[in-house]
């Protein structure tokens, strides 16, 4: 079963968001997947982390780009891993079947918007019902706290 992090952000979007969470990813030495909503996000969000001042350097790559094994942080709209990449980030509401598959797992949701909320709650329920180890983060000021 993985670990499962809801991450309620309230105070920045996951563009602002995963740069950190992936850098830590890169420093504990593991490979991730970031699945996002469209093409579209992808794309904005490969912009973002070439031109993120911190950390300055976080190296992936996208299906455009191809050589998917070569990538340590891979995005995509798919439910998939093809740089065998076992933590994953959702983001845009997105969910996956190959939870059991990940050692972490972060659900990133936009706290500021009731259906996003509601979503997340709803996948809260289906991951606990499903025997995952649950954390719940909100971004504070003074960063990310864990919640009871």
């Amino acid at each position: 079963m993985a670990e499962i992090g809801f991450y309620h952000l309230l105070r920045t979007g996951p563009d602002q968001a995963l740069p950190q969470l992936l850098g830590r990813t890169l420093k504990a030495g593991a490979r991730a997947v970031v699945r996002c909503g469209s093409p579209e996000r992808v794309a904005a969000l490969d912009t973002a982390l070439w031109l993120c001042p911190d950390p300055d350097w976080l190296p992936h790559g996208t299906a455009a780009a191809g050589n998917a094994d070569l990538q340590p942080i891979w995005l995509t709209t798919e439910d998939e891993a093809p740089n065998g990449g076992r933590f994953l980030f959702l983001i845009d509401g997105m969910s996956s079947d190959r939870l059991a598959e990940c050692d972490r797992v972060f659900d990133l949701f936009d706290g500021n918007d009731e259906q996003s909320v509601a979503a997340a709650r709803k996948r809260w329920s289906a991951a606990k019902a499903a025997g995952h180890t649950l954390a719940y983060w909100q971004q504070t000021g003074r960063g990310w706290e864990r919640k009871a």
